[in-house]
This record gives structure tokens, sequence and C-alpha cells, in this order.
């Protein structure tokens, strides 16, 4: 009798669970659809025509800036051409080319972008060698400490690029 009364407890409990988990996925997949359809309300009242002179110039306002974070998005960017890549390298040895001194024997965190960068230049199809080694000599110059770093990240880019 108190085995039957256990197996009752245990299928009750496993029952709560499942109605549980069945809510908690319920409740998940609502709030993301409501703030989409806020969103995809609000976007398709503001769309306008855009002109190609508008469009030249939000191009040349993407191409000034220079913080990393669209410098990044110019690199990951699988259709930038070399020109555009060299350009965003370019601008960020210039304004962002020095890391932070390492944190003892650890690199600094901030350290871990210019390794992304690295490991997408070494990967992006329209990056070329030159662009590669430039951007790899000139951030070796200014950042001594982070030669072995900088060398370890060329090479795993390199050696996972397809050939």
């Amino acid at each position: 009798m108190d085995a039957d009364l256990i197996v009752k407890a245990i299928m009750g409990l496993v029952a709560i669970l499942a109605i549980l988990i069945f809510l908690l996925f319920l409740e998940s997949d609502e709030k993301p659809k409501s703030k989409k359809t806020i969103s995809s309300s609000k976007k398709s009242t503001d769309k306008k025509p855009v002109s190609k002179s508008e469009k030249i110039v939000k191009e040349q306002d993407n191409a000034q800036k220079t913080d990393l974070e669209s410098l990044v998005r110019i690199i990951k960017n699988k259709k930038a051409d070399a020109d555009k890549i060299g350009e965003a390298l370019d601008l960020i040895i210039k304004h962002h080319g020095t890391v932070h001194k390492k944190l003892g024997l650890r690199a600094h965190p901030d350290f871990d972008v210019y390794m992304d960068i690295l490991f997408t230049i070494c990967r992006h199809p329209n990056a070329n060698k030159e662009l590669i080694i430039k951007f790899d000599r000139e951030l070796e110059e200014l950042n001594e400490e982070y030669k072995k770093e900088i060398n370890e990240a060329i090479t795993k880019g390199l050696n996972s690029r397809r050939v």
C-alpha cells in the first residue's frame, strides 16, 4: 500500500512538472511575438522611399565612422571588397591600434576583439595576403607584448581558411 502511494505521488509530481514546463515555453513564445509585431508595425509606418543621394550620404556616414564596432561590422561583411576591408583595417590601426597592457601572463580581455578581427580577415573571401600581412605587422609594432597571441590568431585563421 505504501508503494502504491509513492507511485501516485511521483506520477502527480511528473504531471505538475510537465504542466509547468509547457507554461514556461508557452510564455516565452508569446513575448517575442508581441515585440516583433510592435516593431514591425512601427517599421511599416516609418518607411519612406529613399533616393539615391540619400543612400550615398548614408554610405559616406558609414564609411566615416571610426568606432570599433562599425569597423568590425565592415570586416565581417562577406560582401565587402578588399578596398573597404583595407580602409577599415587602416582606421582600426589609426584609432584603436594599441591594446591595453597584459594582465600578468594573460592577455587583456579587450584583446579578444583584435583576435576576432585577425581571425575574420584570414577567413574573409576578399582579403588578400597584403592586407593580412600589413595589419599583422602594424598591430605587432604597436603591441610588442602581444606578438605571440597575434601570431597564434593569424595561424588559427589561416589554418581554418578553405583552400
